[in-house]
């Protein structure tokens, strides 16, 4: 008899990214309270924590010098400085959750993500589109905390950021999140079952194939 087909140990390394106003991280959060094999990547910065933050849950709280120190190891997938402060993903912690099996998401901004594809080619790169450039414009507004020139600034960036989708290996319409939701979800199961992904199994049960020909 055949032995049971294993599954692939490694987990799958998903990157989310999409223009403000696109509803990535209402997708990011729909997406983790729905699966329990899927768990969020936490950044490190060097900002202080706001009221209520925790080290560790909401970023992993450094110094500049200690920042700059991993950086300067290769300890991030990718980084950012922001107004002042530094931003990045420590690649030690995704590739702990990796190896143990589950998988990880990140929600990073699409520079941050190209960065992230440099050195994780097997990466799930997912870009997560508004159904038209008005709705876009309309969930912006509905936020209400843009200024005309910020709100006008957004969607022009949103313009350009759009023509980065090729650059990624699929592309999600989020016009209801429950359906963006079932589409990743799709998205994972068949990046589950490729064959590269599975290289072990598909050995094993070639083996097995061969013997039960021969000797049963």
């Amino acid at each position: 008899m055949m032995n049971n087909m294993r599954h692939c140990n490694k987990g799958l390394l998903i990157v989310i990214s999409g223009p403000s106003g696109a509803g990535k991280g209402t997708i990011c959060k729909a997406l983790l309270e729905k699966r329990q094999d899927i768990e969020v990547s936490v950044s490190a910065t060097t900002r202080n924590p706001r009221d209520g933050e925790i080290d560790g849950v909401n970023y992993h709280f450094l110094k500049k010098e200690d920042f700059l120190k991993k950086l300067e190891q290769g300890d991030f997938l990718e980084y950012a400085q922001v107004y002042g402060n530094f931003y990045g993903t420590p690649k030690s912690n995704v590739e702990e959750v990796l190896e143990s099996g589950k998988n990880v998401i990140l929600e990073i901004d699409i520079q941050g993500a190209l960065k992230v594809k440099e050195k994780a080619t097997e990466g799930v790169f997912i870009f997560i589109l508004p159904p038209s450039m008005e709705e876009l414009k309309q969930r912006i507004i509905k936020r209400g905390s843009e200024t005309p020139e910020s709100l006008m600034t957004r969607f022009k960036s949103a313009y350009q950021e759009i023509n980065y989708v090729s650059k990624y290996n699929y592309a999600v319409v989020n016009d209801n999140v429950e359906d963006a939701v079932h589409k990743i979800e799709c998205i994972l199961t068949a990046e589950m079952c490729r064959v590269d992904r599975l290289k072990e199994t598909v050995i094993e049960s070639k083996e097995d194939i061969i013997h039960e020909q021969l000797y049963d």
